[in-house]
């Protein structure tokens, strides 16, 4: 559940909102030329923001978070799905909501720091080697890769069985696990799932070996 009105920040060229769940009140904050938003939780001491491991400060500083906070305080909630924000929102003060599929911070949280080296930072590397040694014990896909199905979905069934059993969410949807490979790709350069598909392909030429 978030707010009815995303609003607009003067500290950096963004749109924020509240979104409520049953524990506890997290802002968002999106950027027109980001497609990862910053996320912070409220401390219930001080009322600051705690922005969430992986948020981009230099993006997403700790200044706009608690703007956003003081700006949306005692807005009205209603149930959406999210906001999308595009260019013109930014430079106008119309503030128009758009619907956009809305990922649980709590759900992304959980993926990022499953996949976080000893220093805290996010490691492709280490995901793609989950991923990879999970399609080879996987009776699944050993049988879709018999079957011809293609590399893309295999990926996204391997992608999508992991995401589930990781945050414990079953009903994380397909767009959610689309946003969250989006949000992801944003860490770096690199395409998230290169080294998969890698060895999807090889597994499939292997395969027509036989």
């Amino acid at each position: 559940m978030l707010r009815t009105k995303a609003v607009k920040l003067s500290v950096i060229p963004a749109m924020a909102y509240r979104v409520k769940s049953p524990k506890g009140v997290n802002i968002t904050i999106q950027r027109s030329d980001k497609k990862q938003p910053g996320i912070a939780t409220i401390s219930r001491t001080s009322g600051e923001a705690i922005p969430l491991k992986n948020t981009d400060l230099k993006a997403y500083p700790v200044e706009a978070f608690n703007e956003a906070i003081a700006l949306t305080n005692r807005l009205p909630y209603k149930n959406e799905k999210g906001v999308k924000v595009s260019k013109e929102m930014v430079k106008e003060k119309k503030e128009k909501k758009v619907e956009e599929v809305e990922v649980d911070p709590k759900d992304y949280q959980k993926i990022v720091d499953k996949y976080s080296d000893k220093n805290g930072k996010f490691s492709y590397e280490l995901m793609n080697k989950d991923f990879i040694s999970f399609a080879k014990r996987s009776s699944v896909v050993k049988d879709m890769i018999a079957e011809g199905a293609s590399t893309a979905k295999i990926r996204n069934y391997i992608v999508a069985n992991k995401f589930r059993n990781l945050t414990g969410n079953d009903n994380l949807s397909d767009k959610q696990i689309k946003k969250i490979v989006e949000m992801l790709d944003e860490l770096s350069e690199k395409g998230v799932y290169k080294d998969l598909d890698a060895e999807i392909r090889r597994m499939q030429k292997a395969n027509k070996r036989k």
